[in-house]
């Protein structure tokens, strides 16, 4: 029954996007992309613990112009850039997606619960966001995400499933996880290009800041940090996309001829809320003293060619509890598709 549910739950995105198509096709041209995030500690760190797994989809509409219109209200962007540089004219995007997060304490050997380990938990959720950029100067994302935490999310079962069939180990004390409650976030973020980019020889290489945070039962933080990268065709995008939380990507590229950059980056939050470890809002469930402050450090790759970009992240996250032994170190594949 679970897995038939979750069956269901995937089919009913694409009915979603179809029933909402005559407003995210409402774009000036071209340009939509669809995007899949694979995150996981096997990666790097194959160690099958904490933030154990995710999975996200999203699809990004072309330019809207409702939205390019609302967003050139706001203060902070400057409407002479479409008569300056058409190049750096405002442009905004809806988006819309599904994913999931599994987590599970260290020790997933005992059906008992564990102390001072973070809980077993899920969360299965949708989200739908407004994205506007100044073509490669900067862009602003606030996203909003729905879904639920606990038994509902399905997480057990998926995980049972993907190792019953490739013969690992199955955790044994998901019968401790968190109850199940309905989330919501609301994310924001920020992130600038500094202009010009540098010259390394006949690569390019630039500098990108970031601030933002998030609102919520599930998450309550905010954040700020950079990203560096050095290679070609820089002005594409502003970094390979994530899992939140984390440090930002801008998750549209354009077209182009192979490209191809190295990055790196880091990032600083400061957690009000995170519910994987501060247990559930109105119920008695597991929980740990978490950490307030948090960092993310992160390295990678990307490639890009024709309508398709690839990124590979190996990301080191500091202890988030009390108790916590080490970093968690894991890895992030995303796969993005322009057309």
């Amino acid at each position: 029954m679970p897995m038939s549910f979750l069956k269901s739950f995937i089919a009913f995105f694409p009915v979603l996007c179809y029933l909402m198509w005559p407003a995210l096709s409402l774009a000036d041209g071209p340009d939509r992309v669809i995007s899949i995030q694979f995150e996981n500690d096997f990666f790097g760190g194959g160690t099958d613990r904490h933030f154990s797994h995710g999975t996200h989809i999203e699809y990004y509409t072309g330019p809207v112009h409702f939205i390019t219109k609302w967003a050139d209200k706001l203060p902070w962007y400057d409407p002479r850039n479409e008569m300056d540089a058409p190049e750096d004219a405002l442009e905004g995007r809806a988006s819309i997606s599904m994913g999931q997060n599994i987590y599970t304490p260290e020790n997933t050997f005992t059906e008992n619960p564990v102390p001072n380990q973070r809980p077993y938990a899920g969360w299965l959720y949708m989200g739908f966001g407004l994205m506007a950029n100044q073509g490669s100067n900067r862009y602003d994302k606030i996203k909003l995400e729905i879904g639920i935490i606990g038994p509902a999310s399905l997480a057990e079962d998926v995980q049972t499933f993907w190792h019953s069939l490739f013969g690992l180990h199955v955790p044994e004390g998901w019968d401790n996880q968190l109850e199940n409650e309905l989330g919501v976030v609301l994310y924001y973020e920020q992130a600038y290009r500094i202009h010009p980019p540098g010259k390394l020889f006949t690569l390019e290489y630039d500098l990108v800041p970031h601030i933002g945070g998030s609102l919520g039962n599930v998450f309550t933080y905010g954040s700020a940090g950079y990203t560096i990268r050095l290679g070609r065709g820089l002005e594409k995008d502003f970094g390979p996309p994530r899992i939140q939380p984390s440090l930002p990507g801008g998750g549209y590229f354009s077209k182009s001829a192979l490209n191809w950059y190295l990055f790196a980056g880091m990032q600083g939050r400061v957690v009000l809320r995170n519910i994987f470890l501060d247990g559930n809002t109105f119920t008695e469930s597991l929980s740990v003293k978490k950490k307030h402050l948090v960092g993310d450090f992160q390295a990678g790759i990307t490639f890009q060619w024709e309508r398709v970009s690839i990124s590979y992240t190996q990301i080191i996250r500091t202890k988030q509890f009390g108790g916590q032994d080490s970093n968690d170190v894991f890895g992030s594949l995303s796969i993005s598709y322009l057309f």
